[in-house]
């Protein structure tokens, strides 16, 4: 089997991984195979023997002699010699009772193709979990069930019925694909095959009653003849498993690509923050994919046509974009996609110009995008438009090329195609090609660009999209500097919602600026209380079961020092259904910025989120976050402040004076170290608003919430 000796995993794979019997077997079962023609269930026998599986392949069925010029035998049990693998061409109610006998011949993972299990309701649940049952008990690693298997081209193992393969087996790649759903994975296989992609190793998960997409892929990653992990998913995603892919992948210089779909699914627990209500229910995942560099695909042809450029094009890892075409009005439409992404489309430098202009056209343009025009090509030749290409990739602001063609046809096609394949050979940045012309005219060109594994894109929107998804870059990761020993005021924390108050403990210990406070339970100690606090005054009721103080009225500004005593008494009685006695009664701080701080903990295996923006009464409305990891350093926190839409009123805005941003994101940091040594019992915790004053110098919570698990 072709290069299976040079692949290993590593001793560092989690148990349970290791499915080199189910990629790199060196013998086959094919439990249930059929000579009849049409037959699905026939071409897995087919292939295997077609394409050339250098091991042994054993079909079993009772109702033949010979299949495939191969010896049929009546049972597993009446097998020659051991396998590693069972391809499991029966019912449901069969693969069940076959189970036994796959672990007696040997076989450490299986292929269940038959559904009749958990997608047709409670009493498939029940077959599905008998199935899975079994197969523990045994040793067994289940591929499926309702699945269509899977495809190994490096090691020739073509354990599928999908008739994507009807076309052939691409050449070997370094692209691996993991999917859910045979349908779409088959499609997917069938529109890669037909542009020239090659794929090292695809399969179909199905039902994932046992080895799900992210289990695999962490086992592929580890191959060194993959080099671009492809998943299309459907489930929610094991966060562990996730984090750990994601890890190994940045870490091995590995491209992640994901496609998901049934995104809307609501959260396992309500959010009581703003924090919660603004993020959503997937992200965690956003948020993974964004810190770790993994680039997620809104549709199929994107998927495919992404996944086409990570295998055979550099990374750019930037987002300066020059563009190059033989129409004004296309560079225009390409410029616009570019913006819409947050590309950047600027003016080359000018020597580059200076020497650009001595061959483009006087009516064209040599700035950015550049218009060759169709007068370029008068004399049928292309060595002057590659000679543009050349000279704008040798520009050092420059991080990717997209070449857009209109009617370029017929024998200049094939000219162009040839040129284009020479400057692709020798370029060290990516160029991607978007040819505007039919097919018919252009097949030869194409075909010549796809033999050479070159991508030709038919619309800007693709084109710009890939290129913008070779700029993705993994961040430099955050280095939380400090360390939060165990805090005694956590200890004697209860579950559910803390108030502000008895959170003000957690924050004094973290050393994060709180107001001068005292709590109150009587008018009269109000009164004592803003005497010896002195006004103005911010008067907050206090109590777990009502967390949103300012929306039900429980928050009075501005309360001078003689009105404490009367305001107390009216907030008591606005929350008199809930018993609520208790009133912080705080000094009102001065004028000055306000910040969200969330952290939420809801999905289970990923690490906690922290999400900043701008806080306040206002923050649902606006929405202005970001979102990321926890725990993160004090500089990563201010490049968090710096993404926001509003950041240039942090930083100073149409004359007015900026803020130091140094104490709020000292702050920032130490929440989402706290979120850290809290782990699972954190459910949320927000400061809301987090006010800058004196210029930023002090970062003051003003407010704070925190929800621990009832449970723990």
């Amino acid at each position: 089997m072709s290069d299976a000796a040079t692949f290993a995993p590593p001793a560092g794979l989690a148990a349970g991984t290791d499915l080199t019997a189910l990629f790199r077997p060196r013998a086959i079962a094919v439990l249930g195979a059929s000579g009849r023609v049409g037959n699905p269930f026939a071409r897995p026998l087919t292939y295997l023997v077609e394409h050339g599986f250098a091991g042994a392949v054993y079909p079993v069925n009772p109702g033949y002699q010979t299949l495939e010029g191969l010896p049929c035998y009546p049972s597993l049990d009446d097998l020659p010699g051991e396998v590693d693998l069972v391809l499991m061409l029966v019912s449901a109610t069969e693969v069940v009772r076959q189970l036994p006998a796959v672990a007696r011949a040997g076989a450490t993972a299986a292929v269940v193709f038959a559904s009749g299990f958990a997608e047709t309701g409670p009493d498939g649940q029940a077959l599905q979990d008998d199935l899975v049952r079994l197969a523990r008990e045994h040793g067994v690693r289940l591929l499926g069930p309702n699945c269509q298997g899977l495809v190994a081209v490096h090691d020739h193992v073509v354990a599928s019925f999908t008739a994507a393969l009807e076309l052939g087996v691409p050449e070997p790649g370094n692209i691996a694909y993991i999917g859910q759903s045979g349908a779409v994975g088959g499609s997917i296989f069938s529109l890669a095959r037909e542009r020239g992609l090659r794929i090292g190793t695809w399969a179909s998960t199905g039902n994932q009653a046992d080895l799900g997409a992210t289990e695999i892929a962490n086992f592929l990653v580890e191959d060194p003849r993959i080099e671009v992990l492809t998943l299309y998913l459907e489930s929610p995603v094991p966060g562990a498993e996730f984090d750990r892919l994601t890890a190994r992948a940045a870490e091995l210089g590995k491209s992640v690509l994901v496609l998901r779909s049934a995104l809307s699914r609501s959260g396992a627990r309500a959010a009581t923050s703003h924090t919660g209500a603004i993020i959503g229910d997937d992200a965690a995942f956003t948020a993974m994919c964004r810190e770790r560099g993994v680039i997620q695909a809104d549709d199929v042809e994107d998927f495919i046509a992404t996944a086409h450029a990570l295998s055979v094009l550099p990374r750019s890892g930037g987002d300066r974009l020059a563009i190059i075409t033989t129409s004004g009005g296309a560079g225009s439409l390409a410029a616009d996609q570019a913006e819409a992404r947050g590309m950047t489309v600027e003016d080359l430098t000018e020597p580059v110009r200076a020497r650009l202009s001595k061959v483009v056209p006087d009516f064209g343009a040599v700035s950015n995008p550049v218009d060759v025009t169709a007068q370029m090509f008068k004399a049928n030749e292309t060595d002057g438009f590659i000679a543009v290409c050349d000279e704008v990739l040798a520009d050092p602001t420059v991080d990717s090329v997209l070449v857009v063609l209109t009617m370029v046809t017929g024998g200049l096609a094939t000219s162009m195609a040839d040129g284009l394949c020479g400057l692709w050979a020798r370029a060290t940045k990516p160029v991607v090609v978007v040819w505007l012309a039919a097919r018919q005219q252009t097949a030869e060109a194409r075909e010549i660009l796809r033999a050479k594994g070159m991508p030709v894109f038919d619309s800007p929107r693709i084109g710009v999209g890939v290129l913008h998804a070779l700029g993705t870059s993994v961040p430099v990761p955050s280095q939380p500097n400090g360390h939060l020993s165990d805090l005694d005021v956590l200890s004697g924390l209860r579950g559910g919602v803390i108030t502000e108050h008895e959170g003000a403990q957690v924050l004094a210990a973290l050393g994060i600026d709180r107001p001068r406070e005292r709590l109150v339970s009587s008018a009269e100690q109000a009164a004592d209380a803003a005497r010896a606090l002195d006004g103005p005054l911010v008067l907050k009721i206090q109590s777990p079961d009502v967390p949103h103080k300012t929306e039900r009225g429980g928050v009075r500004l501005g309360v001078g020092v003689d009105e404490a005593a009367a305001v107390y008494d009216e907030i008591v009685v606005r929350f008199a259904a809930e018993g609520a006695t208790d009133v912080l009664v705080q000094e009102q701080v001065g004028e000055g910025p306000e910040l969200l701080v969330g952290i939420t903990n809801t999905e289970p295996g990923f690490p906690p989120l922290l999400t900043v923006g701008m806080g306040g009464v206002t923050t649902e409305l606006y929405r202005d976050t970001t979102t990321g990891l926890a725990p993160v350093d004090a500089r990563r926190a201010k490049e968090m402040l710096l993404e926001l839409k509003a950041a240039p009123l942090l930083t100073g805005f149409r004359g007015r004076p900026g803020h130091d941003l140094d104490a709020a994101a000292a702050a920032i940091a130490t929440l989402s170290r706290l979120a850290v040594l809290v782990g699972d019992r954190l459910v949320e915790l927000e400061v809301n608003p987090l006010r800058l004053v004196d210029a930023g110098a002090r970062a003051i919570a003003l407010d704070f919430l925190l929800r621990l698990e009832t449970s723990a």
